[in-house]
């Protein structure tokens, strides 16, 4: 939103940090996504400054974003990593991240994965199950090592959340189910290529309210209290992620009263605070720059069709979710409502509903709070070649992800002899 400092207009342009947004359009093309270093920064040290006094390991979720460049600063800053795939776990290391301070989640992981990432030494798998459990004790078998576990717990708290971003229900594919969760613990002290490190829950994305983290955080809290007594000593609770930003008008609680309110529940705890984040340290950090490419007047509505789409900006379509759309420069145009959309053949591809904007063909909008589940989530659909990604560091401007061409989309492809 305007209100991030990070992204300001000045003399009726639009800036990211010192950088005018058109200045990046006429070099690198649109779509573009533009990421803000400073903001970036800034996110994790406002996390590390406000769990200060606790024992704590920011885990970035990498799903949230997962370019290199991103991966590599908040691995400088001394992050840990929140994965979900062996792909994930790949990307990490090429970015220089360390395995040690990684820790892997997913209802789904495959043999081969579970391999690999014992294989890298990573710091806990967060198992989702009791068949994961068995899996995991046999692949490890398999390799010798002993691998270091925690149960995902599902705590059953309504994080007041979009469905599809609830996970913590009891009806979510996610987690064990809370009243199952002691037994499965002893049955995995019993595993011998197993080491009970800690336990994990993760309820939801996108939370406006500081209540269902503390909820939640009693549950498993009252849960370790309860393994204490079975003489199972846990290293870590992970308490997951899912802060919310603001994307229109939205109220989250802001990092120092998140964080204030798990210290407090922590209070005289040994073990370690782990937690989450992945859309509070990028999602405002970002923004998905387009062009106009026509404007439409209908019989109902007007459309600004520009040359972002769908597959661009997932969460539109998938989630019916609102992003502030901005011209790039004011030049005083009559101001008219328009459906923001693009050009991939669905109904369903808009990025915008009835938005007041002053606008021309040819003009430049920024969909803003882009940095999380943008680019992340893009596809190919329509045979259109992903977005440029850029960083900018005060006034240096570096591509970080060139746009792909549409050579590339086929070459793997094989025509029938």
């Amino acid at each position: 939103m305007t209100d991030n400092r990070y992204f300001q207009y000045r003399q009726d342009t639009l800036y990211v940090e010192n950088v005018p947004l058109a200045d990046i359009a006429e070099r690198f093309g649109t779509p573009c996504y533009v990421y803000s270093r400073g903001a970036l920064a800034d996110g994790y040290r406002q996390f590390e400054a406000a769990l200060a006094g606790c024992p704590h390991l920011i885990c970035y979720a990498v799903k949230a974003n997962s370019n290199l460049a991103i991966l590599n600063l908040f691995a400088r800053m001394g992050a840990g990593f929140d994965i979900v795939s062996g792909g994930e776990l790949q990307r990490v290391l090429a970015a220089g991240g360390d395995a040690g301070r990684v820790v892997f989640s997913g209802v789904g992981k495959t043999v081969a994965e579970l391999r690999q990432a014992l294989e890298a030494g990573i710091l806990c798998f967060n198992v989702e199950s009791e068949a994961e459990l068995v899996r995991l004790n046999e692949v490890a078998a398999a390799a010798g090592k002993v691998a270091p576990v925690s149960l995902r717990v599902n705590p059953d708290v309504d994080p007041k959340t979009h469905p599809y971003i609830s996970t913590g229900l009891k009806q979510s594919k996610f987690g064990v189910a809370y009243g199952e969760a002691l037994a499965l613990y002893r049955k995995a002290a019993a595993m011998p290529h197993l080491r009970i490190a800690g336990l994990d829950c993760h309820i939801g994305s996108q939370l406006t309210e500081a209540a269902p983290f503390v909820a939640a955080a009693e549950k498993v809290l009252a849960l370790a209290d309860a393994l204490a007594r079975d003489g199972i000593a846990l290293e870590h609770l992970d308490l997951g992620g899912g802060l919310g930003i603001r994307y229109r008008d939205e109220t989250p609680p802001s990092i120092a009263t998140y964080a204030t309110a798990l210290k407090g529940v922590m209070s005289g705890r040994r073990e370690k605070l782990l937690v989450e984040p992945g859309r509070a340290l990028v999602g405002n950090a970002g923004v998905l720059l387009s062009r106009v490419e026509y404007l439409k007047a209908g019989a109902e509505k007007h459309f600004a069709i520009v040359d972002a789409a769908m597959n661009d900006l997932m969460r539109p379509a998938l989630y019916d979710a609102y992003h502030a759309i901005l011209e790039v420069q004011r030049r005083g145009v009559p101001a008219r409502r328009y459906e923001v959309v693009g050009p991939v053949c669905e109904s369903g591809d808009f990025l915008g509903h009835e938005r007041e904007l002053s606008i021309a063909q040819g003009d430049l909008v920024a969909l803003m709070s882009a940095g999380a589940y943008g680019m992340s989530m893009s596809s190919n659909y329509n045979t259109r070649p992903r977005a440029a990604e850029v960083l900018v560091d005060g006034t240096s401007v570096r591509v970080i992800r060139d746009r792909e061409v549409i050579a590339q989309l086929f070459a793997g492809e094989h025509l029938p002899a």
